[in-house]
């Protein structure tokens, strides 16, 4: 059985062929297209091309997009959201949306906030109060094309979440698409609730990104294949599931390359930093998986709670420009020429300075022709490398959790642009086909289950509680597609709230394994 994994990047998409024996066939690397798909279909033709495969022999296609996260970042293709809120009269001093920018706002056609919900243990605030929402549902029926319902503490319960879904669709239809909050966020009703008005707001998103590789697939005879999206924790979804959860693809690409240099490197545990041709993406490697953040992820001006990766960004790529100041200073980035690169770069024949050129002109690697830059002063060379170093360092230093060194895996195309023996890495690691380990994440990755919940171990003992959740995580996986005696637990958190009466504690627990 062939794998096929692509990620599209800003720059460049990246195409991966692998065998069963989870070992690389053939890659490569072509410019991202404006319309996306072409380059697809391109990056596809030219891995075949390469590799010799029949395209029949591919029974699994896995893509890793930015797509969703552009769609919100730019206010483009955004579909109209009607938000149901179910927390009165708790929640009414807090209107939704409150922080939101008006461009983004204007995605929500209508909202209410009506009464029900349930407190930290469970118990009841007060009964849902179903003639509201169907007296909001027919006031917005025909402006709406999603629903958005959240509900304080449906974490803990969500039976008024699924109820006003089910009522949704009496009076809309069984075709409107509804995102309940407890499927998507985490804990905080504010940013679990932002996280699915996004989510809500991207369905023509996810529609056109998974029909369109559908059909990039069949167009290149590749009609065999399972098709997976990559989720933004390191695992894999369905093509039914992203077009439920397409907020669930953000920030899939940098976990891509985590999960690419773990595999790649054989390290578990290590700081990752990829490259790429307009920024540089800095994470860490937990167990295998990309370390999660801890605080609130702000997209496109929103602030929401759901999994992200712990990463670090910065302005920093191989096709990032290089200037020197009449003060004699020199700064690389943060724009940067990025899939023009070879166009505009001085190796390529253009009329721009790159990091690129830089890293070619002191004699880093050989790419395009060294003999156009030549002309660059050496001093003006290892100013611009000097600033570059700072920049990388900086980062390492800003991803630790520590003062010690780190053990750190140089992926992406342009890696190539990093001086050697960094400061703050106690070990450099560039592995075999370091250019593709974002497509190659995507072509090996898991099938995860999580599990959060609030857990009074004053009611329930920890050990007692930890092993049903345990359990209950492992099934999620296998629901999803993980092949049952694959699947293990990968993370497990157990946090203490101490402003919750009793011993309550936030339980996170998350399983992975392989794909059936």
């Amino acid at each position: 059985m062939i794998k096929l994994g692509i990620d599209v990047g800003g720059t460049n998409t990246d195409a991966v062929l692998i065998d069963e024996k989870m070992e690389v066939i053939a890659e490569i690397k072509r410019p991202t297209s404006e319309d996306v798909y072409s380059g697809i279909v391109g990056a596809i033709r030219a891995v075949l091309d390469v590799s010799g495969i029949d395209p029949g022999q591919i029974r699994q296609a896995m893509l890793g997009t930015t797509q969703c996260t552009n769609a919100i970042v730019e206010r483009k293709h955004l579909a109209p959201v009607a938000l149901i809120r179910i927390g009165a009269p708790a929640t009414l001093g807090l209107p939704p949306m409150v922080d939101w920018a008006d461009d983004i706002r204007a995605a929500v056609v209508d909202s209410i906030i009506v009464g029900g919900g349930f407190e930290y243990d469970g118990s009841l605030l007060a009964e849902l109060d179903e003639d509201a929402i169907r007296e909001f549902l027919y006031r917005i029926k025909g402006r709406a094309a999603s629903v958005a319902i959240s509900c304080v503490f449906s974490g803990v319960r969500n039976e008024h979440e699924v109820r006003a879904a089910e009522i949704c669709r009496e009076v809309l239809g069984e075709d409107i698409h509804v995102s309940i909050s407890s499927e998507i966020g985490s804990m905080g009703l504010i940013e679990r609730e932002n996280a699915t008005i996004l989510n809500a707001s991207l369905i023509y998103v996810a529609n056109s990104f998974t029909e369109g590789f559908a059909r990039s697939l069949a167009d290149m005879g590749i009609c065999k294949a399972e098709i997976f999206l990559s989720q933004n924790d390191g695992t894999l979804m369905t093509m039914e599931h992203a077009r439920k959860y397409p907020v669930l693809t953000i920030a899939c690409g940098p976990t891509n390359s985590i999960r690419g240099a773990g595999y790649l490197s054989g390290k578990r545990n290590a700081l990752v930093v990829d490259v790429g041709g307009t920024t540089t993406d800095l994470g860490m490697i937990r167990n295998g998986f990309p370390r999660e953040s801890s605080i609130a992820a702000t997209i496109g001006g929103v602030r929401t709670s759901f999994r992200m990766p712990d990463v670090v960004t910065i302005g920093l790529g191989g096709g990032s420009i290089v200037r020197e100041h009449e003060d004699g200073t020199v700064t690389v980035g943060p724009d940067s020429v990025g899939f023009e690169i070879t166009e505009k770069a001085l190796v390529f024949g253009g009329t721009v300075l790159t990091a690129t050129d830089i890293a070619v002109r002191l004699g880093m690697f050989t790419l395009g022709d060294p003999e156009r830059v030549r002309q660059i002063p050496k001093d003006l060379a290892e100013k611009a490398m000097g600033c570059i170093r700072t920049m990388a360092e900086d980062a390492i230093d800003a991803m630790k959790v520590s003062s010690g060194d780190v053990d750190v895996v140089f992926v992406g195309g342009g890696s190539i642009i990093l001086p050697e023996e960094l400061q703050g890495a106690s070990s450099e690691t560039k592995p075999a086909y370091f250019g593709t380990a974002n497509a190659i994440g995507s072509a090996i990755s898991k099938v995860s289950g999580v599990i959060e919940k609030l857990i009074d171990y004053d009611k329930i003992p920890r050990e007692t509680a930890l092993e049903a959740a345990k359990k209950e995580a492992i099934r999620s996986a296998e629901e999803a597609g993980a092949l049952p005696g694959t699947v293990e637990i990968v993370e497990v958190e157990d946090v203490p709230l101490q402003y919750y009466p009793g011993n309550t504690n936030r339980v996170k627990i998350k399983a992975a394994g392989d794909l059936k």
